[in-house]
């Protein structure tokens, strides 16, 4: 069965498509990587909030192209560090950095920290482009605290350390359901998946 509508990633990062293609409801919406994403000029993510990011990104990579375009901003949020590494997660322990040096960076900043002071909250942000046009931004957040040692071997980013009470593992440590039917990511797409689904929205996807 052909898809009703293809989106296609701003991104290279091989697990975040995974956890897309996991997330797309039968066979309505198929995902996949924005073709020669490498080749095209980078988006500064320099922005302050999550959904600015998020909706540049979308807006920058769906120029020049007729394809619908997905883009995302997500991070996670430590209030006791002043909201760090919030917006800059990705780049939180340098450009080059990676999945594990940002997770010892985040430990070592709360080796101290206990109790209340360790709640964290993931955050996503969703927007959908065409054309150089933000069509649908959709946000939300999930709370939890921080593990004091990676727990897990699912997942990527921070899912190692980011622990869920209500199931009582982190996110590295749940299936990919249960952590679909939770995360940050999962809620915030399904979010954009309605509006995109509902005949109104497509229309300017004809």
């Amino acid at each position: 069965m052909t898809p009703t509508l293809g989106l296609f990633l701003a991104s290279s990062n091989a697990g975040k498509l995974r956890e897309y293609r996991s997330l797309v409801a039968g066979d309505r919406v198929a995902v996949e990587l924005l073709p020669e994403f490498a080749q095209i000029s980078p988006f500064e993510e320099a922005a302050p909030t999550f959904a600015e990011n998020a909706a540049g990104k979308a807006e920058h990579y769906s120029r020049g192209n007729d394809k619908v375009v997905l883009a995302d901003d997500s991070g996670i949020v430590v209030p006791a560090l002043g909201g760090a590494p919030g917006v800059h997660s990705a780049r939180y322990a340098g450009p080059s950095a990676t999945d594990a040096d940002r997770v010892r960076k985040l430990l070592h900043a709360t080796a101290l920290l206990e109790g209340d002071e360790r709640k964290a909250k993931f955050v996503c942000v969703v927007a959908v482009a065409r054309r150089g046009r933000v069509f649908i931004v959709a946000s939300d957040s999930v709370e939890g605290t921080l593990a004091k040692e990676p727990r897990g071997s699912g997942g990527f980013g921070y899912d190692p350390i980011f622990f869920l009470p209500q199931i009582g593992m982190t996110y590295a440590e749940a299936s990919q359901e249960e952590k679909n039917r939770l995360s940050h990511r999962g809620k915030a797409f399904r979010r954009a998946l309605a509006l995109l689904e509902d005949p109104v929205s497509m229309a300017w996807t004809e």
